[in-house]
């Protein structure tokens, strides 16, 4: 495979994140919505619904994530030290300028 087939799959692969985070908020919110009408119990299972499609947006997210980090350490990919201390600095400057 070549390497911009390469490329163009793992586009294609991270480029659904964002519908699939927006499309199980959407059905959990619809489907609580649904089972409150049914069920005539308010706004709770709504929430419940809100609540579970949150939960599994995090969930893609996390999986997306974790499945970013193996290809990488797959590719040889480690932070430089030059990355990490100017990471580090920045959160130092970020911590002085809250107090």
């Amino acid at each position: 495979m070549g390497l911009l087939q390469t490329n163009l799959k793992a586009t294609g692969s991270y480029a659904t994140i964002g519908m699939d985070i927006v499309l199980s908020i959407i059905f959990g919110f619809v489907a609580g919505h649904w089972l409150d009408g049914y069920f005539n119990t308010g706004p709770y299972l709504t929430l419940i619904g809100l609540g579970f499609g949150l939960a599994t947006a995090i969930r893609f997210l996390y999986r997306a994530a974790r499945r970013a980090n193996q290809e990488m350490a797959k590719d040889g990919f480690k932070e430089s030290s030059v990355g990490r201390d100017a990471r580090f600095a920045l959160d130092q400057k970020d911590n002085e300028r809250r107090t």
